[in-house]
């Protein structure tokens, strides 16, 4: 088990757990009273901790190394996934995965992002960080969904959007640009889950539907708490400070109206329990496609539209005598 900072105090209680349950095994003493305390004690502690999480902490538990990615919410979920590739115009990114699975009987197109369960896939992945090209084979596997009027479902995990010169040569904010403008006229319902992290125009790129969900312990923002304290700060030492600044959690961002649900995990974060959680997501995304297709293209769309053109505050400000 990988343990972060905030969670000491439950490393601690896992190691007396191990040594007493090893002496147990070794020798002929009855350990099971002293077991039970300290199982006891665990799950009050796990939920002292996990009951007051702050920003910065919920954006450590959303890179855990060992939280689930996009493919092992597939694998969980879809008893049949065909994986489709390329943009039709460059190459095949493997920050952006994507294809055609059945969720109960349910045809989906899901795409999502792949950060890497190891270094070597993490490099092969780029961490997550998509290029243009994966947004393009994004939106080709969305049209393809369209012209079989099959539901979308995206699956956000991402930094952000690949900075990188050779990305930003093949148009890498065209790309992300083109994703929203396309997206908002997408002709089937979409259904939108931040997994992990949802950074800046890398997560936005596929991120525009009619249900917008996040998991209790991600977070979604225009820049990253370290980014953010370097440019404010000079320094990453704020982070913290940036994180709570930011307002990036679940909370905040159903309180702005920008998500419409919070998708609750289990106790300890979704590594804790990943099967537990890969159902909970399957019956909400079955949910939200259910409720939209009882929607007809028109209503579909004009409810979009609405959505997302009520997001923001804003004030009309008088025009002066002088006309200014």
């Amino acid at each position: 088990m990988v343990f972060l900072d905030f969670e000491q105090p439950l490393e601690k209680l896992y190691e007396q757990l191990n040594k007493i349950q090893q002496v147990g095994q070794e020798g002929e003493l009855d350990v099971e009273p002293m077991i039970k305390e300290l199982e006891t004690k665990i799950k009050n502690k796990r939920k002292e901790i996990y009951g007051n999480l702050s920003g910065w902490q919920k954006v450590q538990l959303s890179r855990h190394p060992e939280r689930p990615y996009t493919l092992y919410y597939i694998e969980q979920m879809c008893r049949k996934f065909v994986e489709l590739h390329g943009d039709r115009y460059y190459k095949d990114d493997k920050a952006i995965v994507g294809g055609l699975g059945s969720l109960d009987g349910q045809s989906v197109m899901i795409i999502g992002h792949q950060k890497g369960v190891n270094t070597k896939m993490r490099q092969y992945r780029n961490f997550g960080m998509a290029n243009p090209e994966g947004y393009r084979k994004a939106l080709r596997l969305m049209k393809m969904a369209e012209r079989f009027s099959i539901p979308v479902v995206c699956l956000i995990d991402t930094p952000g959007a690949y900075p990188g010169l050779e990305a930003e040569e093949r148009g890498q904010a065209e790309a992300i640009a083109r994703n929203l403008f396309e997206m908002a006229q997408l002709k089937v319902p979409i259904v939108c889950v931040v997994i992990g992290e949802g950074a800046s125009g890398g997560a936005i790129g596929i991120g525009l539907g009619d249900r917008v969900y996040m998991m209790e312990n991600t977070w979604y923002s225009v820049i990253s708490p370290e980014s953010c304290s370097s440019i404010l700060w000079r320094s990453w030492d704020y982070k913290e400070q940036a994180a709570e600044a930011l307002k990036l959690t679940a909370d905040h961002m159903h309180s702005f109206g920008i998500i419409d649900g919070i998708i609750k995990e289990p106790l300890g974060g979704a590594h804790s329990a990943p099967e537990d959680m890969a159902k909970i997501l399957k019956r909400h995304i079955k949910k939200a496609i259910a409720e939209l297709q009882e929607m007809s293209t028109d209503e579909l769309l004009e409810a979009r539209i609405q959505k997302y053109s009520s997001i923001g505050v804003y004030d009309e400000v008088a025009p002066t005598e002088e006309g200014q």
